[in-house]
């Protein structure tokens, strides 16, 4: 199959960028990363700048593969993540828009890359437990129902790709900020910090620089891994519990 691939180019974050126009033959069975693997390859052989573009485990897991296409984070392809996304989603001749996340708090450093340390800070000031919590228990010993189990569990599995700031109008990040917090919060072993967590997470989210929620939710619709809305309300229980206790 040919597609003729318009894709953002941009040399460093003090360039202004622009998009190319460029055309590659892919088979249907490649994934969206191998079809670029190829372009640059094409690139490469003709003596041209290759296209920078992040990527790790290529397994849908590490999030690095973050590229907005058509449009979409991730792309078309509900719940899955660009390096998961197959070109059979895809028709011959079609013209694909490739670009980088777009948010002040993601600062393009080359092309399709862009700096997404902001999301690090932001758990380096509370989404952890310090405490000791000693070795680990028997499952069975740690009396936790199911499911509040489950959504801790469902929680902890934001893979921090960014897809929810990109799609969100606000550049938000409370989706990704409200997954860490609230699969720590509704654990036994988050509890001894959950007074300062919320509060010292928010905050640094705000000083990165990113939008506030306006409940659009369309930072769910395009999580690969399908993190609920109903966190950011537990965020903004936990937050306001802790601001009242600050007070007293």
């Amino acid at each position: 199959m040919k597609l003729n691939l318009k894709i953002w180019r941009q040399k460093n974050a003090k360039d202004n960028g622009r998009f190319e126009n460029h055309q590659v033959v892919a088979n249907e069975h490649m994934s969206f990363l191998e079809m670029l693997d190829v372009l640059n390859e094409t690139l490469i052989s003709s003596q041209k700048e290759p296209v920078a573009f992040e990527h790790d485990c290529r397994e849908g897991i590490c999030g690095t593969c973050s590229l907005v296409i058509n449009g979409q984070p991730h792309g078309p392809q509900n719940g899955t993540t660009t390096c998961q996304l197959h070109m059979r989603h895809f028709k011959d001749g079609e013209t694909i828009v490739i670009e980088p996340y777009r948010a002040k708090a993601f600062p393009v450093m080359k092309d399709l890359v862009v700096d997404r340390s902001a999301f690090d800070r932001i758990i380096q000031a509370g989404g952890f437990v310090s405490v000791d919590a000693g070795q680990a228990q028997d499952g069975n010993a740690v009396p936790i129902g199911k499911e509040i189990a489950s959504k801790a569990f469902d929680a902890a599995a934001c893979i921090g790709c960014g897809a929810c700031v990109a799609a969100c109008p606000n550049a938000s990040a409370m989706l990704f900020v409200s997954a860490k917090v609230s699969h720590l919060a509704l654990l036994p072993q988050g509890q001894v910090e959950a007074k300062k967590r919320a509060q010292n997470m928010v905050h640094q989210m705000d000083e990165e620089g990113f939008g506030m929620c306006s409940n659009v939710t369309a930072c769910e619709a395009e999580c690969p891994k399908g993190i609920s809305v109903e966190n950011i309300a537990r965020l903004n229980r936990e937050y306001i519990g802790a601001s009242f206790t600050a007070n007293k």
